[in-house]
């Protein structure tokens, strides 16, 4: 007889609670595009819990939860690009969608050089962050991140911080 201690129960249930589905996917589009697999299942998590078919209220859609226009941007600056005339159904497709958001919180963590800015541009958008930082809302650095002042964006970053760091440490 085996006896399993209450780590090892606590391990398995977080397991369940914080899975890593789509595991090839996201190996391959993280090293693509130099991003932490952890955090891409962080996004994933609390943008759609794994849902490839999700789509938000305001037209978000699949895994990675992404706007058709900001899908065809990042479409776009992909190294060989995608066709972006049926982007809708693209960003439904686990393949795809998972791409199309890594590549994009890639070029969002390059352009911010702070994981907290990035998250908050991932969900407001690039434009209004750039207008906090211009505004001095927030500082480029980040270092005031509780100062965001969307609440929706503020919970946001909490919640993908909080479940970034839960997968560093189960996995």
């Amino acid at each position: 007889m085996i006896l399993v201690g209450p780590l090892q129960i606590r391990t398995k249930i977080l397991k369940l609670v914080y899975p890593k589905k789509y595991e090839n996917f996201v190996k391959i589009y993280a090293q693509k595009y130099q991003v932490n697999e952890n955090l891409i299942y962080a996004i994933i998590k609390a943008e759609s819990n794994f849902n490839p078919k999700a789509v938000s209220s305001k037209g978000a859609k699949g895994l990675m939860q992404l706007m058709d226009e900001t899908a065809k941007e990042v479409a776009n600056q992909l190294e060989n690009p995608m066709q972006t005339e049926n982007i809708s159904e693209k960003l439904l497709q686990v393949d795809s969608n998972i791409e199309l958001g890594t590549k994009y919180i890639s070029i969002l963590l390059e352009k911010y050089k702070n994981i907290e800015i990035a998250l908050s541009a991932y969900n407001a958008g690039s434009g209004t962050v750039d207008s906090w930082i211009e505004r001095k809302v927030i500082k480029a650095d980040g270092t005031d991140i509780e100062n965001v002042p969307y609440r929706e964006t503020n919970q946001y970053i909490r919640k993908i911080l909080r479940d970034y760091k839960i997968y560093q440490n189960l996995y």
